[in-house]
């Protein structure tokens, strides 16, 4: 007899933080109230997977389409692509998309 099983991927992508000043050198993450994810990982597995394939930029476009099962060598064309199919657009063969952040700097720094 075959147990029919249920899983859940949780990959907290972009919780990784540096420790603040303001939160007594914690990061965000050390000092957030988290009851939920608590919860899962008492009663799961927690482990960690190197997604990334040789070559290709550690980002979350390129680990999160491995952990769905998409080669990123084969298919990634970049973070503004999957974006725009994101919204339900599609891109036709002559288009590009882009995809910029908008930033403040003050004084060299990139605050925001």
């Amino acid at each position: 007899m075959t147990t029919r099983r249920k899983h859940v991927i949780c990959v907290p992508d972009g919780c990784a933080d540096l420790p603040v000043p303001e939160l007594d050198g914690r990061t965000p993450m050390e000092v957030a109230h988290t009851p939920v994810l608590d919860a899962l990982a008492a009663r799961g597995e927690v482990g960690r997977a190197a997604v990334i394939p040789e070559g290709m930029p550690p980002g979350s476009d390129v680990g999160n389409m491995a952990i769905m099962g998409f080669d990123p060598a084969e298919y990634h064309t970049g973070r503004a692509p999957i974006e725009v199919a994101a919204m339900g657009r599609s891109l036709r063969p002559d288009q590009t998309a882009f995809r910029c952040n908008l930033v403040v700097v003050r004084d060299g720094v990139m605050i925001e």
